[in-house]
């Protein structure tokens, strides 16, 4: 059976991964966050094979990944960039623009990828609340790719 992966980053203000965060159905949510990402414990979360979907990952995300980790995600998976796909379809703008015109709610409305590089920087001064934001909000990213997918049908 092939899998899907559902797949999305958090950096700090130097472009350095802080929360890697992925879905499939094997392993369910998985969220790997500072010290915890290196590259043997991102494959050891991935499945070996199946299509991977992110939004805007193909500028951003994967080439994060590559670029501190060496895993090219885009060569091992066949990898499906939600933005260009709801580009096409005329759902334009970032991730929580398209969500607003699917009607896809979320519980942190607030929280965007600046907020969440000053939560990182909250957590590393000792705020576990600021942590579970930034997991939380990572968590949203990643599981909304679910029905953005499925209206696109893919």
């Amino acid at each position: 059976m092939r899998l899907d992966v559902y797949l999305d980053v958090e950096t700090d203000r130097n472009g350095r991964l802080t929360v890697v965060g992925l879905y499939h159905h094997d392993a369910g949510m998985v969220q790997l966050v500072g010290e915890e990402i290196t590259k043997k414990n991102l494959l050891a979360v991935l499945p070996p094979s199946g299509r991977l979907f992110t939004y805007n990952g193909h500028c951003f995300d994967l080439r994060c990944i590559r670029c501190q980790l060496g895993p090219d995600l885009q060569e091992m998976f066949q990898s499906v960039d939600l933005r260009w796909v709801c580009q096409e379809r005329g759902l334009t703008g970032g991730l929580k623009a398209v969500e607003r015109a699917l009607g896809i709610r979320r519980e942190l409305p607030d929280v965007d990828g600046y907020r969440a590089m000053y939560l990182w920087e909250e957590y590393r001064m000792g705020s576990l609340e600021a942590l579970w934001k930034l997991l939380l909000y990572n968590r949203e990213d990643v599981m909304n790719l679910i029905p953005i997918k499925e209206y696109l049908g893919l």
